[in-house]
């Protein structure tokens, strides 16, 4: 019981505990709301090459996170990079987000963002197209304004795929961002940039606090299992009663 007393009492489980949270969020902004935006503006704004848009975007899910990681910390260098050389052509320093908890989190969550966001843009976008086509012309015929339409009609309809989505968000966000915390901060500095993943594995293969690392372990897992229920309440369940 110490091992799971000392996650919510010692400072730097906490710390790591408030990181995740914020990395939640901004997850969830980064890979789930703008790609809902995106693909609504796709769908029923533009209604032009959607499969050219498909493309575009899903390609970055093709390549390697690690890969994306190391672009990103040489592109972003503060000293040497290619930003930091023409923001000095302006006057402007490019600050050292390493040594920045909160900068290193966005940073970090950009790359994450890189690698989920075409992912997640091709499954909102496939889920508005399934919408029936004659409940859209119905509300045209209405001339109900397009934003009512998508607000009323559209976003409820295509609450089934959202929800599996914002659950696959979670999931997966926290586990891809464990890659370049690996590559770049190391959880650094001073845990400022590790969340839950991370700080399992860095307690039981480096400083071998298999214990700590085990509570954490299970503490996930329940976390895991809470999303998997909810997923199967809310979509899996729906989808059967509409069967």
């Amino acid at each position: 019981m110490k091992n799971y007393t000392s996650i919510f009492t010692d400072p730097v489980n906490r710390k790591v505990l408030t990181n995740t949270i914020f990395y939640i969020l901004l997850l969830l902004f980064l890979n789930f709301l703008v790609p809902y935006l995106i693909s609504v503006i796709v769908k029923f704004f533009i209604n032009k090459m959607q499969g050219s848009y498909k493309i575009i975007f899903f390609i970055p899910s093709l390549f390697s996170l690690v890969v994306g990681a190391m672009l990103f910390s040489w592109i972003m260098n503060p000293v040497s990079g290619p930003v930091a050389f023409l923001l000095r052509h302006v006057g402007i320093v490019l600050p050292n987000w390493t040594n920045s908890s909160a900068m290193a989190i966005v940073m970090l969550c950009l790359i994450t963002n890189w690698k989920v966001f075409g992912y997640n843009f091709v499954l909102l976008l496939t889920g508005l197209g399934s919408i029936p086509q004659n409940v859209v012309d119905a509300a045209k015929m209405d001339s109900i304004p397009r934003w009512r339409m998508i607000w009323d009609i559209v976003l409820p309809l295509n609450k089934g795929i959202a929800f599996y989505v914002l659950i696959l968000t979670i999931v997966q966000g926290l586990q891809y961002v464990f890659t370049p915390i690996s590559v770049i901060t190391q959880g650094g500095p001073y845990y400022g940039s590790s969340n839950i993943f991370y700080h399992t594995y860095l307690n039981a293969f480096v400083l071998y606090k298999t214990g700590n690392a085990s509570a954490l372990a299970v503490i996930t897992f329940i976390i895991f299992l809470v999303l998997l229920y909810v997923e199967m309440k809310f979509v899996e369940g729906r989808t059967g009663e509409y069967e």
